[in-house]
């Protein structure tokens, strides 16, 4: 089976990003350790998710949109002409805010079906392992290992998102990246997601997008606060440790933020 991935940090360096003329971030750096679980918070329209989808090269797909800076994997820039799309997205994977299996593909061939668009080669006995081993990882083998071939649209909104990230871990990615995954979920799957999280930094970098502070404050071990003011482009209020930031930050706007007066 394939060897888990090196742990790795991300680095952002003075992302700013638009669509079209409209800018949607400035100037934005911020550094996420390697096996750490970063936070993005901050009110909705500014820039968190846009800021996610960057550091996979995904708000490249968006037909008018732009950006400037860098994000280093490990010191190695992503969107270095010489690297490719496939690696950037092997290396950073994504699990999105509304679960997005294949519906009428099984269980089991939703999870190996990243290594096919990553060119993947495993032989049948080591791909069973692996399925074991993502599902496993993403705390939903009890629950579905008498019935790998039924399809992934048959489980319910937590076991899809969890078997989402199953299918992110198969091709061994250095940092995953979740934009609100429990959004749409109630409180016992998003609980089940959370420990999930928390087992999963282990083995790989987490950077989540969350509207929930009290998540953020469970799951977190650094969290960045975004802002955008009325008419301006989002960027970074404050960031450090979770608990320091929630409980004696240093920006008014953040204790404001944390404590429900706005947002």
């Amino acid at each position: 089976m394939a060897e888990r991935a090196p742990l790795a940090g991300l680095e952002a360096r003075n992302i700013s990003a638009w669509f079209g003329d409209h800018q949607v971030l400035d100037r934005v750096s911020l550094d996420m350790p390697a096996g750490v679980i970063t936070s993005l918070i901050g009110p909705s329209g500014c820039g968190k998710s846009t800021f996610l989808r960057i550091l996979n090269r995904m708000h490249e797909l968006v037909p008018s949109a732009s950006l400037a800076g860098e994000v280093l994997i490990e010191g190695t820039d992503i969107y270095d002409p010489s690297r490719k799309l496939v690696d950037a997205r092997k290396s950073i994977g994504m699990v999105f805010q509304k679960p997005n299996p294949f519906p009428a593909m099984s269980i089991y061939d939703n999870v190996v079906a990243g290594l096919k668009l990553t060119g993947t080669k495993v032989g049948r006995d080591e791909r069973d392992q692996l399925v074991e081993s993502c599902l496993t990882k993403a705390g939903l083998w009890n629950e579905v290992r008498d019935r790998l071939r039924s399809p992934g649209g048959g489980l319910s909104g937590g076991q899809q998102q969890r078997l989402c990230i199953a299918r992110s871990l198969a091709v061994t990615p250095q940092v995953l990246l979740m934009d609100e995954p429990c959004s749409a979920l109630d409180p016992t799957s998003t609980r089940v997601i959370e420990e999930t999280m928390l087992e999963l930094v282990n083995d790989v970098t987490i950077v989540i997008v969350t509207h929930n502070m009290q998540q953020a404050q469970r799951v977190s071990t650094q969290c960045a606060f975004f802002l955008a003011s009325q008419g301006q482009p989002g960027g970074i209020v404050e960031h450090g440790d979770t608990e320091a930031m929630f409980s004696d930050p240093i920006d008014s706007r953040t204790y404001d933020y944390v404590n429900g007066v706005f947002g």
